[in-house]
């Protein structure tokens, strides 16, 4: 957790992984009575992971910044990775840093808008 539930599967085939199949699934499963962020995650090599996400309550999104942390985090537990690592998604680069001497989990990249729209609050049900 990175102040919100994460659930992390690693998948040799990140293009072609199961992420609208299986995120839902995993998401509303009963172990997860609060539902779950979904990520599934290639290890490219010990510095680099490609990773897509499905969040809770929204589905398949660009990135996600809990999401990269918590796979950096899992990854180095696991013995995959170092414990800097930049984490590939399909909204850019994310460099994840696990700071030993503090153990805090930093992030770097970049924030970009992705999206401009209107809602018309007659339509809302308040």
């Amino acid at each position: 957790s990175m102040g919100n539930p994460h659930a992390i599967t690693y998948v040799e085939d990140i293009d072609n992984a199961p992420v609208l199949e299986l995120g839902p699934t995993i998401e509303k499963h009963r172990i997860f009575p609060n539902k779950v962020n979904v990520e599934f995650v290639k290890v490219i090599n010990r510095e680099v992971l490609k990773m897509r996400v499905w969040e809770r309550g929204t589905g398949e999104t660009l990135a996600c910044g809990t999401g990269a942390c918590a796979t950096a985090v899992a990854s180095f537990l696991n013995k995959l990775t170092e414990r800097n690592v930049t984490v590939e998604l399909l909204g850019g680069d994310l460099f994840i840093e696990w700071d030993e001497k503090d153990n805090h989990v930093y992030m770097t990249g970049p924030a970009v808008k992705v999206y401009d729209g209107e809602i018309d609050i007659s339509l809302i049900d308040i």
